[in-house]
């Protein structure tokens, strides 16, 4: 696979990163987010940060992933034919310290996870988006 370079208002300050992800597991909302949205867990690798949310009541039509600058949104909410819904929308926003709209992310859903991953090497389009899952 062929490095693309990142646009130079994508790099990311990886020291800044490690604070932001230490200090995002330690807020008290995060947890309470967890218990009372869904699940979420942020992983790193070489290649790619990996946003995990357990979503073990929802398949993937019910869920929407969006791009917002800096901002993953994670929106899911049943399928319902009444209205109002009987079915709260849950929510989970995840503010990352760099504009994410620069990294190529893609997602699937498997197995009740989604994963989310951002790309450390590859660029994006630059624009808010919907990432489609398949």
């Amino acid at each position: 696979m062929k490095k693309k370079n990142l646009p130079r208002n994508s790099i990311v300050d990886f020291e800044k990163m490690e604070k932001w992800l230490t200090n995002y597991f330690l807020d008290p909302f995060t947890t309470h987010c967890d218990l009372y949205q869904f699940r979420i867990d942020i992983y790193e690798t070489e290649t790619d940060w990996i946003v995990e949310a357990s979503l073990d009541e929802y398949v993937s039509s019910e869920i929407k992933v969006k791009t917002d600058n800096t901002q993953l949104i994670i929106t899911a909410q049943k399928h319902s034919y009444a209205f109002p819904s009987r079915h709260p929308k849950k929510t989970r926003t995840i503010d990352f310290p760099f504009p994410i709209i620069y990294h190529c992310i893609n997602a699937s859903f498997q197995n009740n996870v989604l994963e989310i991953f951002i790309s450390k090497i590859n660029n994006g389009s630059g624009k808010n988006r919907y990432i489609t899952l398949p």
